[in-house]
């Protein structure tokens, strides 16, 4: 099976769409399938307003329409809600093609959270994008039903997993700062509610890998906070191990994948008791969940490290990878054509 995979999000991003997709792709060799990606690269494209790092792409139709006719893919899945996404759901809708979609990111909270526009806004417009499609993948059983609570339907399970090779209590560093470590890792912006964290009052050190629009002004207002931006591989593993609580304080993730990483390295975590942590750490003896967050950071010092590594080995790219080809199998795309040309097409929303 061939799947070509459609994506607004993607290298050099670093977040958990771009690390889940690239662990997907990896993964699904070994059930017989291969991955393609349609991605901004190649297209004009701009910087983001406060996200000056990230670009916006501005595909053109007939190019859209291009790459997936050379792709000749046996099934299409659109991974984010953006121009890219956009432009193929027009392409598949007009063609009557059949696709998957998959809800990775919470912009309704998101939004909401740098302007006034209301959430029932925003979950209306991506209740419509994603009605099109055959299935609508989500990573949480919480998350699926606040969505079904939504109005949207066809919903499917796609777990997400760890790299344990990677993410090892072996590549431990010995950080010369005060212990306890309290570290957050993830993009350093306001809707990742960074500053509940960075407001405790805690013991030893806290630590912040990370960057993202808000890294500046949060530098200069908590000059006792150690930040030592973006970390990427067996760098972030190092620290992530070397870390005596893993600190989570978003209330919009749908998962946090970044919370499994830490875990796999032998990292408890304490969290808010919200969509992501409540089906990552559950009532599993790995972390402390609690809107005390300064008391679930305190009573995660207690938690066994092993448990912590023995409980992510059993999350595995495996399982989130047969269950992502599980959710395709039924829709694959007429053979041998699959996708047979046509006229370029308009960048329109359905």
């Amino acid at each position: 099976m061939k799947i070509l995979i459609a994506t607004d999000a993607w290298h050099p991003q670093v977040n958990g769409v771009v690390r889940t997709l690239t662990s997907l792709a990896k993964t699904v060799r070994k059930f017989g399938a291969e991955v393609e990606f349609l991605t901004p690269e190649g297209f004009l494209s701009f910087p983001l307003p406060t996200y000056s790092e990230l670009r916006c792409a501005m595909p053109l139709g007939g190019e859209i329409a291009r790459r997936i006719e050379q792709a000749r893919p046996d099934a299409i899945h659109i991974a984010t809600e953006g121009p890219i996404g956009f432009a193929v759901r027009r392409f598949c809708v007009k063609r009557r093609l059949p696709f998957t979609t998959s809800y990775t990111t919470r912009f309704p909270e998101y939004i909401s959270a740098r302007s006034p526009i209301p959430e029932s806004w925003t979950y209306a417009a991506l209740r419509r994008f994603h009605a099109a499609a055959s299935v609508t993948m989500i990573s949480t059983v919480s998350m699926m039903n606040d969505l079904a609570s939504h109005g949207f339907k066809k919903l499917g399970m796609w777990t997400r997993g760890v790299d344990t090779e990677l993410f090892n209590p072996d590549y431990g560093l010995e950080l010369d700062l005060p212990r306890p470590i309290f570290v957050c890792a993830g993009r350093v912006a306001i809707e990742k509610n960074i500053e509940a964290f960075l407001d405790l009052s805690l013991p030893g050190t806290k630590v912040v890998i990370g960057r993202g629009p808000a890294l500046a002004e949060l530098r200069e207002r908590y000059p006792d906070v150690k930040f030592l931006g973006l970390l990427e591989g067996k760098e972030l593993a190092a620290h992530l191990a070397a870390a005596d609580v893993f600190v989570f304080p978003s209330k919009t993730d749908t998962f946090g994948v970044v919370q499994l990483e830490a875990l796999a390295c032998g990292t408890p975590v304490a969290a808010f008791p919200v969509t992501g942590p409540k089906d990552v750490i559950g009532d599993a003896p790995v972390g402390v969940l609690s809107e005390d967050l300064r008391g679930a950071c305190i009573s995660a010092l207690q938690v066994s490290r092993d448990e912590c590594r023995k409980f992510a080995l059993a999350r595995s790219w495996d399982v989130s990878a047969s269950q992502f080809i599980g959710n395709l199998k039924s829709i694959k795309l007429p053979s041998p054509t699959r996708v047979a040309p046509a006229r370029p097409i308009e960048i329109a929303a359905q």
